[in-house]
């Protein structure tokens, strides 16, 4: 879902009729949904500092909305478009949220100074990120040991390692000799009796032996020399025979079943605990998210419409299809005929820059709820 937070000059000084008015031009002509922003009465300071701070902002947002995201895709990771739904901020649906957002007093005093409420947001949300590195990165680590572990044990003879399935009996290796492990499909085995031992010179006659099969493929061995040990690799290959050699497995690195199967466990219960740490990191980084698009709200709108501040803030979301006559709309009724623009950020990119393509003559910022893949 796409949101609008904007700021509207007050005709007359008076925020009554000014909600009024968007109602009127905007939610009775179906072009949109308006919902009051209520913006506490947050510490100015200087012109100069709010200057700084609307940059800063800029990148601040950017960041959060960056960390929100990576969030939303871990949870889409873990448990699908079902985690994403159950997705929560201080217990409400992220849509409910931004309808009724209320300034957090207890978290953000509205009398600090806004640099420090800026920091203090920014560093959770770094925290969050720096957290979920290591969380995600954990999860990943075991989900990978669980997914080789199964490729060896369950997987097809073609990708399956060879050292799980031969014995140390079936191996051959001497100064002068080797064993070779072949996968050929179940189709040629007849053509593999027939004529491995001619595929090059100095291969040991009857030598051949059945190891494993599948429901596509046959595992064979075969004893040559290890002087020809090129050249029949290089001749089996091309018949379309897959070469393995042995390897065998250091001594403490096969896992047992029941090993294997904790393995399994731990991999769920990392899966559900990095789940239920994203769907809380979720509601707090959101929320820190929310709060920064209020306070750069709150600066462009002084920076735009000077002191004290005197201006209607609205959440506005669009009809689907309507956002086009919905500018519009807002321009010709809250534009009053000035030629200084201030640009909508759809890609929070940041105030004023230069080569900006949209521009408006009110405050207006774009969240986009929706999820990002």
């Amino acid at each position: 879902m796409v949101y609008w937070l904007v700021s509207l000059q007050l005709p007359n000084k008076r925020k009554d009729a000014c909600w009024e008015l968007l109602q009127e031009k905007t939610s009775a002509s179906a072009l949109g949904s308006n919902y009051k922003l209520e913006i506490p009465d947050l510490r100015v300071g200087t012109l100069d500092s709010l200057m700084a701070l609307s940059d800063e902002l800029s990148k601040t947002s950017t960041m959060m909305e960056a960390v929100v995201n990576k969030v939303k895709r871990q949870v889409n990771d873990a448990a699908g478009a079902k985690g994403l739904t159950g997705l929560k901020v201080e217990g409400m649906s992220t849509e409910s949220y931004v309808q009724r957002f209320k300034w957090d007093e207890a978290k953000f005093p509205a009398r600090r100074p806004l640099k420090e409420t800026v920091d203090r947001m920014q560093e959770l949300v770094s925290r969050i990120e720096d957290d979920l590195k290591v969380k995600a990165s954990e999860y990943n680590t075991l989900k990978s040991q669980l997914s080789q572990i199964t490729r060896k044990a369950q997987g097809s003879l073609a990708v399956r390692d060879v050292s799980t399935l031969v014995k140390p009996a079936q191996v051959i290796d001497t100064e002068h000799l080797t064993t070779l492990f072949v996968i050929i499909s179940k189709f040629s085995v007849k053509e593999w009796e027939e004529g491995y031992e001619k595929m090059c010179n100095f291969v040991v006659p009857r030598s051949s032996a059945h190891i494993a099969e599948d429901n596509d493929y046959t595992l064979v061995s075969v004893v040559l020399f290890k002087r020809v040990l090129d050249d029949f690799k290089a001749a089996a290959r091309s018949k379309g025979y897959q070469v393995r050699e042995y390897h065998a497995p250091a001594e403490g690195s096969e896992l047992t079943s029941a090993q294997a199967e904790q393995l399994k466990k731990d991999v769920e219960q990392k899966k559900n605990a990095l789940e239920q740490w994203c769907k809380t990191a979720y509601g707090e980084a959101f929320s820190c998210y929310m709060h920064v698009l209020v306070v750069r709200l709150f600066v462009e709108s002084i920076l735009r419409y000077g002191l004290p501040p005197s201006f209607q803030a609205a959440v506005v979301r669009p009809q689907e299809k309507a956002e086009t006559r919905l500018r519009l709309e807002l321009e010709t009724t809250f534009g009053g005929g000035k030629a200084h623009y201030w640009k909508d950020d759809g890609s929070n990119l940041g105030a004023g820059l230069a080569g900006d393509t949209e521009l408006h003559p009110y405050v207006s910022l774009t969240l986009n709820t929706d999820y990002n893949a």
